[in-house]
Order: structure tokens, then C-alpha cells, then sequence
């Protein structure tokens, strides 16, 4: 399971140009889900996602984490992150979850994100989606439940 975690002032997602969900500071997290993740995957995500230490302090350290500071969540499903582009020039999704699986093991991942008294609020599983944010820093980081990166 892989995520992309930013750091955001505002994030909002829109299907069929209708805003299904919006934050303001907090967390806009891309999830991709593989072929053989599962509950473990999610809830080692989850958990470090909710006890990553990358918002400021009084000094401007990086010592609060999300539920630290009670912000919002905004997760997002995103397939494209399995995307392999080393050989010729169109990505292999291959490596990408099956839609039913990759659904479930991304649901889980949002409860367990709750469990963590986080607010979280998110896209539409496989549809189209347009995604706005405010970087905050910048600050972005990768995350992979095998530890690949």
C-alpha cells in the first residue's frame, strides 16, 4: 500500500463538478492499494499517517502530528500511484489492486484513520475526480506499508 501524504491549508475534492468532500488544514493523502495488501497494510498506514510528526511547533520543529493538532483528513483513492513507467512510455498499472479488493483494503484504511479520532473525509472510489489543494511548506511525503521507500 502506498500513500502520498501533503501537508495542505485547504483541499477539496469534486465528482461531476460537486464538491464531495473538503478540508481545511490538515492532510490530503493519495492512497494506492496493491495485489496482495491487506487489513495489516492499512492499519500500519493508518497509523503512522495519524502519528507522523510534520506539523510545526511554537519553534517551528516539526513535532505535532495531525490528531496533535486536530485537523482534518482528506483521502483520496488513486490507482495511478502502482503506475510503473520503466519500460516504454505508457505506465503499466499491473501492479494496481483490483477495483473490489483495492476498495475494501481503502475503506479500511479510512476506519482505521477514524479509530485514530481523526475527521476524515473522502473522494468517490474509482471515479473521476478533480482535486484542488494548498500546499502547506511545502510538505510532502511518501509512504509504502512494505518499506520500499
Amino acid at each position: 500500500m502506498r500513500a502520498v501524504i501533503q501537508r495542505v491549508s485547504k483541499s477539496s475534492v469534486k465528482v461531476d463538478s460537486k464538491v464531495v468532500g473538503s478540508i481545511q488544514e490538515g492532510l490530503l493523502i493519495l492512497v494506492g492499494v496493491t495485489h496482495d495488501d491487506t487489513e495489516q497494510d492499512a492499519k500500519y498506514l493508518a497509523e503512522k499517517i495519524a502519528n507522523l510528526r510534520i506539523f510545526e511547533d511554537e519553534e517551528g520543529k516539526l513535532n505535532y502530528s495531525v490528531v496533535d493538532k486536530n485537523y482534518k483528513i482528506l483521502s483520496i483513492s488513486q490507482f495511478t500511484l502502482y503506475g510503473d513507467c520503466r519500460k516504454g512510455r505508457r505506465p503499466n498499472f499491473m501492479d494496481a489492486g483490483r477495483p473490489i479488493q483495492a476498495e475494501q483494503i481503502y475503506n479500511k484504511f479510512n476506519e482505521f484513520l477514524s479509530q485514530n479520532e481523526l475527521n476524515v473525509e473522502k473522494g468517490v472510489f474509482g471515479a473521476h475526480m478533480e482535486v484542488e489543494l494548498v500546499n502547506d511548506g511545502p510538505v510532502t511525503i511518501m509512504l509504502d506499508s512494505k518499506k520500499l521507500f
